[in-house]
């Protein structure tokens, strides 16, 4: 870490840049692949991350027939101030669901399924068993790889072991931010270090999971803040990690502080790497499922 170049701990007291810096600037990909999967994921009537969290990614996602499915609903109980999931009432949990996820991931030939869902904490177990639920049934079906993105699950132990007890691949739970700004980002039902202790009782009860978190950039973290956050995920065994710049979805949700720049991005991931993370993934547009087959298949290499 001491060849790398030295950035400034401070947080920049740039202006908010009204219009994109040039390295968040790119064409957008379209195409038959594109309209396939919307038409699919319409038919099966599905939700994904990639609509209700308005990534920048879903035009280059779905144009390669790939997508991240979003269970339990489309409003979330979790009033976060970054994301523009709904907020407000939900709706009963849909039984099929389960089925219809593993037929789309089918038929559009994945080899590796990323699941994750909106914050349930009108249910007794946050949702779990909804996981467990649709992990065996696309394990089932398909026969590939599946990655989970849970919730919290309102610090409830047992829902936390059933979700394990399907023995996903890969067990993401993000992190989003540093301490310091958890609770202004985050809100107050999360909290910093049972999102460590989650990581790291899901690789002590099953050691064979990969276990992932992410953090969004941009939101007036220090660079030894970001460091920090790290280094307690690898002493919570923390295996993947993604890091990308936060975007402001609508004006209504927290602002962007900075726009981190590229090579900053790149010199994070090879401090991550030499922090003893395996698979990193640094970058303006990385998000916690983007490439997440790529993660898998080079730690099998």
């Amino acid at each position: 870490m001491d060849s790398l170049p030295v950035l400034s701990s401070a947080v920049d007291d740039q202006p908010i840049r009204k219009r994109l810096p040039p390295w968040l600037r790119r064409e957008i990909p379209s195409g038959f692949g594109y309209h396939a999967t919307a038409k699919l994921i319409d038919e099966l009537g599905l939700e994904t991350v990639c609509e209700s969290a308005k990534c920048p990614n879903r035009s280059e996602c779905w144009s390669s027939r790939t997508a991240t499915f979003m269970v339990m609903g489309d409003v979330c109980t979790r009033p976060c101030g970054f994301c523009s999931v709904k907020k407000g009432r939900t709706q009963p949990l849909q039984d099929d669901e389960p089925q219809r996820v593993a037929q789309a991931a089918a038929r559009l030939g994945l080899a590796h399924v990323v699941i994750t869902s909106v914050s349930r904490d009108d249910l007794p177990d946050g949702g779990a068993e909804h996981f467990y639920r649709c992990i065996l049934e696309t394990r089932r079906v398909t026969g590939a790889s599946v990655e989970v993105l849970t919730p919290d699950f309102l610090h409830c132990k047992p829902a936390l072991m059933r979700v394990i007890e399907a023995a996903p691949e890969v067990f993401n739970h993000n992190t989003e931010t540093v301490p310091r700004l958890y609770r202004s980002v985050r809100g107050s039902k999360s909290d910093y270090r049972w999102t460590l202790e989650l990581l790291d009782r899901v690789k002590r009860l099953d050691p064979k999971i990969k276990t992932k978190s992410g953090l969004m950039l941009g939101l007036g973290e220090t660079h030894q803040e970001i460091l920090d956050t790290l280094s307690d995920l690898r002493d919570a065994q923390c295996d993947f990690l993604t890091l990308g710049q936060y975007l402001q979805p609508t004006p209504k949700h927290l602002p962007v502080a900075r726009y981190v720049h590229p090579e900053e991005f790149d010199i994070l991931g090879e401090q991550a790497r030499s922090l003893g993370f395996t698979a990193v993934a640094s970058g303006p547009f990385v998000r916690s499922s983007y490439h997440a087959r790529e993660m898998v298949v080079e730690t099998r290499a």
